[in-house]
């Protein structure tokens, strides 16, 4: 699998956000590379922001069906957090 790199940045309003247009990736193409099981993955990632979340969250009570899709800025920052 090809190496992050560097995420391209837009600046909206100051502030810094994952390009939309980036590589993104899958909760299980992360656990493959970092070792983790695909449910740690999600854990690490659900609420970050610039994460896209497609589905629905809470169902009336049934199981959640949220598929993922994490930018590679986001993984960048994670792993820059965890690895200090």
């Amino acid at each position: 699998m090809a190496h992050v790199g560097l995420a391209r940045e837009l600046n909206a309003g100051g502030r810094s956000v994952p390009d939309p247009f980036g590589r993104m990736f899958t909760p299980r193409e992360l656990a493959d590379l970092w070792q983790l099981s695909e449910q740690s993955i999600r854990r690490l990632f659900q609420d970050r922001p610039g994460v896209l979340k497609i589905g629905d969250s809470n169902p009336r009570g049934t199981r959640a069906y949220v598929t993922l899709r994490i930018p590679a800025g986001v993984v960048e920052q994670v792993f820059q957090e965890r690895t200090k």
